[in-house]
């Protein structure tokens, strides 16, 4: 009987009949995108809502978006800092890049940024602004006021503009009117639809969402006892022109390296599948076919790795088998050259 996992066989048997095991490899394969990290920084809809009933009544049912009775209330209570951005519908990039071009002083993307993060680390806890602080605060909520007031300008109707929204379509008017009812349930799914629920903040967590993946390779090498050199982001490792995430026992004799690879995406699989396969080849370099410097291993996760069969093929021959997923995290170090470093 064919054992399931190709990291149980030699290599030999993942080559003769690569299917079954691309095949095992699916079958293991888990996807958590409809539960993410809150991580720092998470707005709580409770404190979301309490900006949002400042700010409107800031405005009179805003019924008067102007800058000079938003600032105060953005001062006071930062969170309606990201009310007002929301019903924008932009990035702090993007309302830095607007605000720059029609302010009339430069905001660079790293202020709206650190601002956002700021307010949603504290939402409550008044701002302390001062000098240029102000101004570019000040020139952020006008800039805003003023598109909010607008609404979207006419465009090519084989285009749409950004503000051609349910609530900023007509402008301040259209504000009020949602203000002032309950929206429609099919116009907030259509917006939904638009804009990919939780978009932004997956967007934000998305390091974290990949940390729990290497936690899970960390916990098993430790409690193997095995020594290892986790790397950071963007490291430069001598012999690797981009690091792995591990490397056992260290990267000045590395035997092992572990690839942490998730994604919820096919194209950006097989981004992730083309790194895999290249240290594989570094690892052949100047080497027998069948005597590689140090064992690739590729640990991974989501529902992109699950889409094309070829790519998975190609990572099991770059891996030489040694492919694994969370469900099967506790073959890793029985199943591969890690065994050799445990001492527990």
């Amino acid at each position: 009987m064919m054992p399931s996992n190709p990291f149980e066989v030699p290599f030999t048997e993942v080559k003769k009949n690569p299917e079954a095991y691309i095949t095992s490899v699916f079958s293991n394969l888990v996807s958590e995108f409809l539960i993410m990290p809150k991580g720092e920084g998470f707005v709580e809809y409770s404190v979301f809502d309490d900006g949002y009933e400042k700010l409107k009544q800031a405005t009179s049912g805003f019924e008067h978006i102007a800058a000079e009775v938003v600032v105060p209330i953005a001062i006071t209570h930062p969170i309606s800092i990201i009310v007002l951005r929301s019903m924008l519908g932009f990035s702090p990039s993007e309302w830095a890049y607007l605000a720059s071009q029609r302010g009339g002083i430069e905001i660079s993307q790293g202020f709206a940024r650190s601002l956002d993060r700021k307010v949603r680390m504290q939402p409550s806890k008044k701002l302390k602004v001062s000098g240029i602080t102000f101004e570019r605060l000040k020139v952020l909520v006008e800039v805003a006021c003023r598109l909010l007031n607008e609404g979207p300008p006419e465009v090519d109707p084989r285009k749409i503009h950004r503000l051609e929204k349910a609530d900023t379509k007509r402008g301040s008017e259209g504000i009020r009117n949602l203000a002032g009812m309950g929206v429609p349930y099919a116009i907030l799914l259509y917006e939904r639809f638009l804009g990919r629920p939780f978009a932004g903040h997956r967007d934000s967590v998305s390091e974290l969402i990949g940390d729990n993946l290497e936690l899970a390779i960390e916990e098993v090498l430790d409690k193997a006892g095995i020594s290892y050199r986790k790397t950071k982001r963007a490291e430069r490792i001598p012999g690797f022109d981009q690091a792995p995430d591990f490397i056992v026992p260290n990267e000045f004799n590395p035997k092992v390296v572990v690839e942490a690879k998730i994604t919820e995406d096919d194209g950006t699989a097989r981004d992730k599948v083309t790194r895999i396969q290249h240290l594989g080849e570094l690892s052949l370099s100047g080497q027998p076919a069948d005597q590689p410097k140090y064992e690739v291993i590729a640990c991974i996760g989501g529902r992109g790795f699950g889409v094309r069969r070829e790519d998975m093929r190609k990572m099991l021959f770059a891996t030489r088998g040694k492919v694994f997923t969370l469900k099967t995290m506790d073959h890793l170090v029985d199943c591969s050259g890690l065994k050799a470093f445990r001492t527990k």
